[in-house]
């Protein structure tokens, strides 16, 4: 199931989301012995949020369509266990990404199995069991999102939300055939999210098709005021990279399927030369170095911090190649000196990447190869660190990913590229994915812009309290969104002081005349617009309001009725003139 298909099934009135719930709740049965499932869907925890659907307008961005969610990212009232029973705790209030979510019509099902603590790219790390690949039950589904992937790509859910600091939201996409899209570093909130490593956790999210990945970064995107982590990012053009970058040199590949996946990746090198980009061939060597430092530098202390305090009051309560890799991160093996300077090597390898990657894209093979879990459970660590060769220099980097499927290795093995930019590159790495599907460039598909086809985020003038360093700024930020500017009104405005507490401003266009009025500019995410208006008391609303350039941007505007008896005072130019000539 698509996002697409089932709003045109919901459209006809041919199916209707309760209708959608059961088929999942079926399938999900019928694959129990696969392990994909810690809290698998059910019909009682769903109802709630299927009835909020009969109060919701159906063209909110993702009405109707079922989601999934790793274990280590809150659902209230649902425990999360980061796959761990002994850490398991109920929160009452959903994960930032979740809550944005579900505001936009998304049903959350239940929640996915894991490598425990996110500390994997295996999907064989959990008590839960080993979650079975989607297509080839004896190899690896890949993780940490293991059981986040495997529902997407074996029926269960539309989309699923994984997360991703070393390649987790990458490698098992690609082991299932699927799209993975990791975002840039900060855009989407982990307020909700059990940490792995804070500084470099992103949530992410598996799909079958691009416009559904895309469509639900529209929706996650954007600032959490409440998460110290997320950040503005600058969307960056959607157009092609000028140039796609390759690693030069010959890679060793591994597991059953070697050789396979080496031809695999060369077909797609070739691939790569017919789609109509400058193709270079790049040394490799910032890179790996950059994955190198990941595990054998001092972030492994950062997780050590996060989970040490639990893993030494729990004996025996992690898995223990788990508590393994978490350990390492303990003791003095990194003190203050050899933090500070793995900080400043990265800083400088942060800065020869973005230097490198200047309108250009670096395309790499997702995974150099895969193994049987029966391999893993050998030789755990040697396999696992294999998965994380061309994964785990991403975040470190400030980089965006986008894992998309590039045919098989062999029948039932899929095998995946991955694409990189520059932080807020993902809309050109949504372009190239296109191009990658269709190097004519000529087929016709839905998703060949999702950012055109429905913008995610929209302008939001205003005039009073809702700007900087006014009470109510907190609100705007609460609802994701970020100042861009300072702006003024077409010379076609009236400004009144209302007589409200405390006093608001209300703008009020003219048949004639009028001044101009000092306003901000804010961007805000559509899916939390709606519920952003609708705090608006009357006689204020949101409507469109016209500024110096001649553009209309939604913003606050008021009833005409309001300016009867009401102090007029546009001779100031702007509200904060108003409140500095009443202070004075």
């Amino acid at each position: 199931m698509t996002a697409s298909w089932l709003r045109e099934q919901y459209a006809a009135s041919k199916l209707a989301p309760r209708d959608v719930v059961a088929e999942m709740i079926r399938r999900s049965v019928a694959d129990e012995h696969m392990n994909i499932w810690i809290a698998p869907p059910d019909a009682e925890t769903i109802e709630p949020y299927l009835k909020r659907l009969d109060t919701m307008d159906r063209s909110a961005p993702l009405w109707g369509i079922p989601f999934a969610i790793k274990d280590n990212i809150d659902l209230a009232n649902v425990p999360t266990t980061a796959g761990c029973p002994a850490f398991a705790y109920t929160p009452d209030a959903h994960a930032a990404v979740v809550q944005r979510l579900i505001e936009a019509g998304a049903i959350p099902l239940g929640k996915t199995n894991l490598d425990q603590f996110a500390t994997g790219l295996v999907g064989t790390r959990s008590p839960f069991g080993e979650t079975h690949n989607a297509l080839k039950p004896e190899l690896i589904s890949g993780g940490s999102s293991s059981g986040s992937a495997v529902a997407v790509a074996r029926g269960h859910a539309v989309f699923a939300l994984g997360t991703d600091t070393a390649g987790s939201g990458r490698v098992p996409a690609a082991l299932n055939g699927l799209i993975g899209l990791k975002p840039s570093l900060g855009s989407w909130p982990t307020r909700g999210v059990v940490p792995a490593c804070r500084s470099l956790d992103c949530v992410t999210v598996f799909a079958h098709e691009l416009e559904d990945a895309m469509r639900v970064d529209g929706v996650a995107r954007g600032p959490d005021a409440a998460d110290p982590w997320t950040r503005t990012i600058v969307r960056r053009s959607p157009e092609l990279p000028k140039r796609l970058l390759l690693p030069g040199g010959d890679w060793p590949f591994f597991g059953p399927y070697a050789s396979r996946y080496e031809a695999a990746w060369r077909q797609a090198e070739r691939k790569a030369a017919q789609l109509g980009i400058e193709v270079q061939t790049i040394d490799y060597a910032l890179f790996a170095e950059a994955a190198a430092v990941l595990y054998d530098g001092p972030w492994v202390a950062e997780r050590w911090s996060a989970l040490g305090a639990f893993i030494d009051a729990h004996p025996g309560a992690a898995f223990p190649v788990t508590e393994r890799v978490l350990r390492s991160g303990s003791g003095d093996r990194h003190d203050a000196a050899s933090v500070f300077s793995a900080m400043h090597r990265i800083q400088a390898l942060k800065h020869e990447a973005a230097k490198l990657l200047e309108d250009a894209a670096l395309l790499l093979p997702t995974a150099g190869g895969t193994w049987s879990r029966d391999e893993v459970r050998v030789d755990p660590i040697r396999t696992n660190s294999d998965m994380g060769r061309w994964t785990n220099h991403c975040n470190l980097l400030d980089l965006c990913a986008l894992a998309v499927p590039a045919g098989e290795a062999a029948p039932d093995v899929p095998f995946g590229i991955t694409l990189f930019a520059v932080s807020g590159g993902e809309d050109m790495l949504a372009k190239l994915a296109i191009r990658w599907a269709d190097p004519s460039g000529k087929a016709s598909q839905r998703s060949s812009d999702v950012s055109e086809e429905q913008p995610m985020t929209t302008f939001v003038a205003v005039c009073g309290l809702h700007m900087r360093g006014y009470p109510l700024e907190p609100q705007m930020k609460a609802h994701g969104a970020a100042f861009v500017k300072e702006a003024k009104t077409a010379s076609k405005y009236k400004l009144y002081r209302l007589p409200t507490s405390p006093a608001k401003p209300g703008l009020v266009k003219q048949e004639k005349g009028g001044s101009a009025i000092e306003m901000e500019i804010w961007e805000m995410p559509l899916a939390a617009f709606g519920r952003f208006a609708a705090l608006i008391p009357a006689p204020l609303g949101i409507g469109k309001v016209e500024l110096a350039d001649g553009t209309e941007v939604p913003g606050f505007v008021c009833e005409g009725y309001a300016a009867s008896d009401t102090e007029d005072v546009t001779f100031a130019g702007s509200w904060r003139n108003v409140q500095l000539l009443k202070n004075n």
